[in-house]
């Protein structure tokens, strides 16, 4: 299932979300500009290592760019390629427009760096002695989604399904596809070690738990919870 648009209007333009995008498409081009050697450096440099975070391994003086600490929101801000970052920034603009409006600007900046900060805190937890940077937004993303399913869960979402020889578009709740991606994410983290094929499962986990809890200290007063959707009935083919 693949998300492909949500019906749930926002009042205003996304400021944050877009600025949010922009910077994480900045850095990446400027990875992009790298030599390879160098870009591998600028990884190790801002990429949050959790062996380095815990204390169980260290750096080398010319790679310590930021303090470890720092490296877990610096990590934030990176990517491993193309589809890594559309999809994060996929996903970040179809949901988080509406969670900046719910929350207001600047409390939508506090929010998903704290999202972002407890997905990595997650990571390193479940793999303290890793050695593999860890980078990418989708954490910080996954606060975005646990937000998202607490206040819009009935939101209709534009979705691409995939089945075998059956592809089509479906109106689906966001309760369904927040849900399914966050039951992936939990069985992806419990049958490996967290990090196979280089995805983070814990740090998707983390973050997304985090939103899920956060959201209540973040949102706005006149913002409620479990919102009921907007127009046309929840779950119908695109064309019908």
């Amino acid at each position: 299932m693949f998300p492909l648009k949500d019906d749930n209007p926002t009042r205003g333009t996304p400021v944050v979300t877009i600025a949010l995008i922009a910077v994480n498409v900045i850095v990446f081009l400027y990875q992009l500009s790298l030599p390879p050697g160098s870009a591998e450096r600028f990884i190790f440099q801002y990429g949050s290592i959790p062996a380095v975070v815990t204390g169980l391994g260290r750096l080398s003086d010319d790679l310590a760019a930021v303090p470890p600490l720092a490296s877990v929101l610096t990590s934030m801000f990176l990517h491993g390629g193309w589809m890594h970052l559309v999809g994060n920034m996929w996903f970040l603009w179809i949901f988080g427009n509406n969670i900046e409006e719910a929350t207001g600007r600047f409390r939508f900046v506090l929010f998903y760096l704290a999202c972002g900060l407890a997905a990595g805190a997650a990571h390193i937890l479940a793999n303290p002695s890793s050695a593999i940077p860890a980078i990418g937004a989708s954490g910080a993303i996954g606060g975005v989604l646990g937000a998202y399913i607490m206040i819009y869960p009935r939101a209709r979402v534009h979705t691409l399904i995939f089945l075998f020889v059956f592809i089509r578009v479906l109106y689906l709740p966001a309760a369904v596809i927040l849900g399914y991606w966050f039951v992936l994410q939990l069985l992806g983290g419990s049958t490996t070690a967290g990090e196979a094929g280089g995805v983070a499962f814990w740090a998707h986990v983390g973050g997304f738990v985090a939103g899920v809890v956060l959201v209540g200290v973040f949102k706005k007063r006149s913002v409620r919870f479990f919102n009921p959707p907007h127009g046309a009935p929840l779950m119908r083919a695109m064309g019908d």
